[in-house]
């Protein structure tokens, strides 16, 4: 069986540079967890590392196949000096952890809550997963391994959150970009839903 993290450790460094920071969360149960932080120019991106060591499985599955399965890692950013976010970290690495805890399969248009702040003062105490491919390139794996997606998380606030669950994802994205949200702004308000 191939290890894949240093695989995709390799791919981060490739996309996002060096870490200029990273912290590991070990939950009881499941595999260490790490979460590495970039820095280019104003923005700082948080990326997890031990998502994708095991294919997510199908909660209704009567057993969990070690080998297929959609694998991903998580990545946020933020504009750096605006907030402490690097708080952000555990609540990255419990998001990160649910494949294995909760048997979640993580995909583009979820929501994933946390039940608290993202970081101290932040409004969003959830995130909206983004369509993979933009920033990280997928990672492929040999046959008959399925590939690494990096999927982009989205803070959504509160109200944000209550919403897409009855619009659904889509129309909370064209939402934002009919009001020239700024995503990457960990101060930022609600975007007007009436």
């Amino acid at each position: 069986m191939v290890d894949v993290l240093p695989l995709v450790e390799a791919r981060l460094n490739t996309a996002l540079g060096e870490p200029d920071a990273r912290a590991a969360v070990t939950f009881l149960g499941t595999d260490r967890i790490e979460v590495l932080r970039f820095q280019e120019g104003d923005v700082l991106r948080y990326a997890t590392l031990g998502m994708s060591a095991h294919p997510m499985a199908d909660p209704t599955a009567m057993l969990a196949d070690p080998v297929k399965g959609p694998r991903a890692e998580l990545v946020l950013s933020v504009r750096a000096g605006v907030a402490d976010t690097d708080p952000v970290l555990r609540p990255l690495a419990v998001l990160a952890a649910s494949p294995q805890v909760e048997g979640l399969v993580v995909t583009p248009g979820a929501s994933l809550d946390v039940g608290e702040p993202l970081w101290p003062g932040a409004p969003f105490t959830s995130v909206l997963v983004g369509e993979p491919g933009g920033l990280v390139e997928d990672l492929a794996l040999d046959d008959p391994l399925d590939p690494v997606r990096f999927l982009p998380l989205l803070p959504m606030t509160p109200n944000e959150a209550a919403w897409k669950r009855v619009h659904r994802a889509q129309a909370l994205q064209e939402r934002w970009l009919a009001n020239g949200t700024d995503l990457r702004d960990p101060a930022r308000r609600s975007v007007p839903l009436d």
